[in-house]
């Protein structure tokens, strides 16, 4: 994952500490509780999110977040995954 231009840098670490992130070079997409993931998989299903990665990218995100999902949510994973 390459780092985006579009992006602010450490404003994630800034908004959320130093937790898990789906796009952890970005720091996008944080993932450690069960309201940070619900979040992350409704965000990155935003053309305006996912348009913004490449497939091989988006592939990466979309399984951490359905890893941490099973983790922390439900072990059915999100829905539509």
């Amino acid at each position: 994952m390459e780092k985006r231009d579009d992006v602010y840098k450490n404003r994630g670490l800034h908004e959320y500490g130093d937790v898990e992130f789906a796009d952890n070079v970005n720091k996008k997409y944080p993932i450690d509780t069960p309201e940070h993931i619900r979040a992350a998989w409704s965000y990155f299903h935003m053309p305006r999110d996912y348009e913004k990665y490449s497939v091989e990218d988006r592939k990466i995100i979309i399984n951490k977040i359905v890893e941490a999902w099973k983790k922390k949510i439900s072990k059915e994973g999100p829905p539509e995954a």
